[in-house]
């Protein structure tokens, strides 16, 4: 099994296979979903990352850019929504390569301040921001600036409504839109000893039944770590090759 090639992709461009095989593979790790809740939320997304290795998919995220006011000043905010690898490709760092480079030709295409808006249900996706960037937030070293809490209220309230509740930083709808399935989503006893896995677990307690703590951070080079600082400046460098956005 080779390795996995990244490819973006304008949402419109799906045909109706790409979409039955995206929801195929969400499906297999994900509980309280149907294809209708999946083909509702893809349909508000501007661009898909796809994960293939021999022609077959074994992963993918889907993207929408969000052009917000903050204080009266222009910013944009890069929103993840449902996003799986199939486990045998966990490790691999096609996905995150592929999402900062667009990040980055986004950046210097919008030339307004850059953020990530992750809304998190599993302790994997929020352990990752910690390896992914120097600050976000929420979390456990230190609170969340005004200004970023701003800009993650107003983003969630504008994206989820009043199944946001800004008291907890956690989107609650009232049945599950979609869930990890048991087998994905417990924790082992020793990640619980682990200070990011503990807050993730403090702040979010019912991510188990698809509740979703909302994340914010900036995408600037200057808070980005090691691979992920590399590959957005990649695509800093690259905005004249034109990925639409």
């Amino acid at each position: 099994m080779g390795k996995l090639q990244a490819q973006v992709r304008e949402r419109a461009s799906l045909a109706a296979g790409d979409v039955a095989r995206m929801y195929a593979l969400y499906a297999a790790y994900y509980d309280g979903t149907s294809f209708a809740l999946f083909a509702e939320d893809l349909a508000a997304k501007s661009h898909v990352i796809e994960l293939t290795s021999g022609g077959t998919l074994y992963g993918f995220s889907t993207l929408a850019v969000l052009p917000f006011e903050h204080r009266g000043a222009a910013n944009v905010a890069l929103f993840s929504g449902d996003t799986i690898i199939d486990q045998s490709h966990w490790g691999e760092q096609a996905l995150v390569a592929a999402f900062c480079r667009f990040a980055g030709r986004l950046r210097a295409q919008r030339a307004a301040p850059l953020y990530w808006l992750l809304i998190s249900k599993g302790y994997r996706t929020y352990r990752y921001l910690s390896l992914f960037a120097r600050s976000y937030y929420p979390q456990h070293a230190a609170p969340t600036p005004p200004a970023m809490q701003e800009r993650l209220d107003a983003l969630a309230r504008r994206k989820f409504g009043d199944a946001f509740d800004a008291r907890t930083g956690v989107v609650r709808f009232p049945q599950s839109r979609g869930h990890l399935k048991p087998a994905w989503a417990d924790v082992r006893d020793h990640l619980r000893q682990h200070d990011v896995v503990r807050f993730f677990l403090a702040r979010n307690p019912g991510y188990a039944a698809g509740d979703e703590l909302v994340c914010l951070t900036e995408l600037a080079a200057d808070n980005l770590r090691s691979f992920a600082r590399r590959a957005f400046v990649e695509g800093l460098h690259a905005a004249d090759e034109g990925v639409a956005a």
